[in-house]
């Protein structure tokens, strides 16, 4: 039996949440009753009669209750990481948000297959700017043009559609498009779109602002901390003559006196925490500069043969599973990337989901928390922590984790990284920088499994901190960092 009651407990917080975020991402009065009133146990999504009109007004009412949910979860990180006071004690309630609204997505991505069932629309899946969206057109006696969901009858017939059919081929409930489709596109891009533009202007604002303080020359006197001056030095020369510009994921870069750490990697239904889920997690450790434990287990088993433990232990693989709902729409391009195919990987087929598994969650915090971790792109995984692993937010806030990134490691130090038309910054995958740092072979690609490839990672880490330790550079360089560096949170008061 799962326990949900977290979901209803985590209203309570709503109190100090609405004290320190009265708007939301994008600017809109959050309506907190509103938020109360939402059933989190048991589901946010409008389930509509099979008609024409219901379909439509309910993937409208569905639309409109993610972009509402959505632009509330975006701004919760930044409300609860200033929020220097501590007035807001927990990140439960917008776990609590984030779980209602993957759910809601499913709901979602099961009206728009509905309606290509009764063909009131096709849908294909296009990339508009920062994110990939559903855009409908009317339905016009062909099939989708698109479907990397997989197939999903919702015809009320026993067995599900074959490979060769669209859904709407399999369904016997046929509707002439009579709905109109502007109403319910997905607005997605465009609302990222919006607030990047507003953050592009804040950043703009600020730089101006910081420009006229410093021609003033009145920063020591507004900014006693010493505030650095715009267009100060880099953080980390590029162990070449290749300078990259300083960049925010430089604070994620090692220090000279790293050791024990903990590489992890996640694969997911989408790219989007408070949308897909959590199906794969693969961690292991290493120490970078003290021997290997004694008493570890020699050898493990990687699925790749040609893969050797080495210097690695304590690996562990994790398998969760997906709502049926999820499992029934699939997902092609998962199970393209990472041989993972979420219809096998239902609740109902046994398999645990991550964000109702606390005691799972429990023992990765545990793990998070004794080392710095190691993540290639860590942001990735930040981001997903703090919306699936109970008590990561309050944790990180606290200054009790601490985030290595291999990203900026491959940016600033590798010699490879280097500038072209197609990799403006560099080839950075983790599938080059393990590459060039020799984790793995040429032969061989990234495998997108969280366990192999937190070990290519982890190698490639280790190997290029020795060749930078033997020239002097990188954490020994002179701009190089003491301690274990990484990016970890102070108390602030």
């Amino acid at each position: 039996m799962i326990d949900r009651t977290w979901l209803d407990a985590a209203k309570g917080d709503i109190p100090q949440w609405a004290a320190s975020m009265p708007k939301d991402a994008d600017g809109t009065t959050i309506d907190w009753d509103w938020v109360r009133s939402l059933d989190l146990m048991h589901g946010v999504g409008t389930i509509p009669e099979s008609t024409p009109q219901s379909i439509h007004d309910a993937l409208k009412a569905d639309y409109a209750t993610r972009e509402h949910l959505e632009s509330i979860i975006a701004q919760c990180n930044s409300t609860f990481m200033t929020d220097y006071d501590r007035f807001i004690g927990s990140y439960r309630l917008p776990r609590a948000l984030a779980y209602a609204n993957r759910r809601l997505n499913d709901n979602i991505n099961t009206l728009l297959h509905l309606g290509e069932q009764q063909h009131l629309w096709v849908v294909s899946r296009e990339r508009r700017g920062r994110t990939t969206v559903a855009v409908l057109r009317p339905y016009s006696g062909s099939g989708p043009s698109n479907d990397d969901q997989g197939m999903l009858d919702l015809s009320g017939e026993a067995g599900g559609t074959s490979a060769g059919n669209t859904a709407a081929e399999n369904s016997d409930v046929k509707f002439p498009t009579t709905v109109a489709l502007d109403d319910v596109q997905d607005r997605t891009a465009a609302i990222l779109d919006a607030r990047a533009e507003r953050r592009k202007a804040q950043r703009f604002q600020k730089r101006a602002g910081d420009a006229a303080m410093a021609r003033a020359n009145l920063s020591g006197a507004t900014s006693p901390g010493g505030a650095a001056l715009p267009g100060g030095a880099a953080a980390s020369g590029n162990a070449t003559g290749h300078h990259p510009k300083p960049d925010w994921r430089d604070a994620y870069l090692p220090g000279r006196d790293v050791d024990a750490v903990m590489g992890i990697d996640i694969e997911t239904t989408g790219i989007d925490p408070a949308r897909d889920y959590i199906i794969d997690v693969g961690f292991e450790f290493m120490n970078m500069a003290s021997p290997r434990p004694a008493g570890e287990p020699e050898t493990y088993a990687y699925e790749q043969g040609y893969y050797a433990a080495g210097d690695a232990y304590g690996q562990s693989r994790l398998a969760f599973g997906v709502p049926p709902e999820n499992a029934a729409l699939g997902n092609a391009l998962i199970a393209k990337l990472t041989g993972i195919d979420v219809r096998g990987r239902s609740s109902e087929a046994g398999y645990r989901l991550f964000d109702e598994w606390p005691q799972a969650q429990a023992g990765l915090l545990a793990r998070l928390t004794q080392q710095p971790y190691v993540a290639h792109n860590a942001t990735f995984e930040h981001s997903w922590f703090m919306l699936n692993v109970a008590g990561y937010a309050e944790s990180y806030r606290a200054g009790r984790i601490t985030i290595i990134d291999t990203l900026p490691m491959s940016r600033q130090w590798d010699p490879g990284a280097v500038p072209t038309n197609e990799h403006p910054y560099g080839d950075n995958t983790l599938d080059a920088y393990a590459k060039r740092q020799g984790a793995l072979d040429s032969a061989h690609n990234e495998r997108h499994l969280g366990l192999e490839d937190s070990h290519i990672m982890l190698v490639a880490m280790k190997h290029h901190l020795a060749a930078l330790k033997a020239q002097g550079k990188g954490p020994w360089g002179s701009t190089g960092r003491a301690g274990v560096g990484g990016k970890s949170c102070g108390r602030k008061r």
